[in-house]
């Protein structure tokens, strides 16, 4: 007998670092939308972290870290998908551990910069049955632009959400709508269409996401 299939979420996340690459302290926050069904309906959680001197890529790991983590505290394995603009991320994922666990998380061009945030995210990833898709960032995909917010306000305010919390996603969008932004788009369609792709198994590429 087939296992059941397993529960799916959607996670956009994103990260900030402020002066990234300057002299001095760099302030960093990453945060993200997770979406899941659940009796039928869509829920949404945000959440976000902060670190007082950082990089864009540390945080970029350390947010997804943070999230499929988030998800694991649940007790369940998930089928995860991971919209990130970080092709550092993704690339990373999709193509660049793979070889560096064959070769005992060694690279031939030298060390591997984050190698311990690396590991750290294999081992949360390993909870999970994990796709990772990267989406453009700042083109107008609004739950991308969303975690760009949460990011910000994270790396800005230097605060870290409690968890998962509330998500002020429905209020962010209509707030753009009143604006004339994102006319005519439908949050729960979109999730629909991945969720839809993730059921059946289809391979995202690395340009998608929505």
């Amino acid at each position: 007998m087939p296992a059941p299939p397993l529960p799916i979420a959607v996670l956009h996340i994103d990260e900030s670092c402020l002066g990234n690459g300057r002299e001095g302290a760099t302030p960093g926050g990453a945060g993200g939308l997770i979406e899941a069904r659940a009796g039928g309906a869509i829920q949404r959680r945000d959440f976000f972290i902060h670190a007082p001197d950082t990089t864009n890529n540390r945080m970029a790991l350390a947010g997804a870290i943070a999230a499929l983590q988030l998800l694991a505290g649940k007790g369940k394995r998930l089928k995860v998908l991971l919209v990130s603009d970080s092709e550092y991320l993704i690339k990373g994922m999709r193509e660049w551990v793979p070889g560096w666990i064959a070769r005992g998380w060694t690279r031939k061009g030298g060390a591997i910069e984050n190698l311990e945030l690396w590991r750290v995210l294999v081992d949360s990833a390993r909870r999970h049955d994990v796709e990772w898709t990267w989406v453009r960032g700042h083109k107008g995909h609004a739950k991308n632009e969303y975690a760009n917010d949460l990011a910000v306000k994270a790396a800005t305010e230097q605060v870290t959400s409690n968890g998962a919390v509330e998500s002020g996603f429905p209020a962010w969008l209509e707030a753009k709508r009143a604006k004339k932004h994102y006319d005519g788009y439908d949050p729960d369609a979109a999730f629909a269409e991945l969720e839809a792709k993730l059921k059946s198994g289809e391979r995202f590429r690395l340009a998608e996401g929505s």
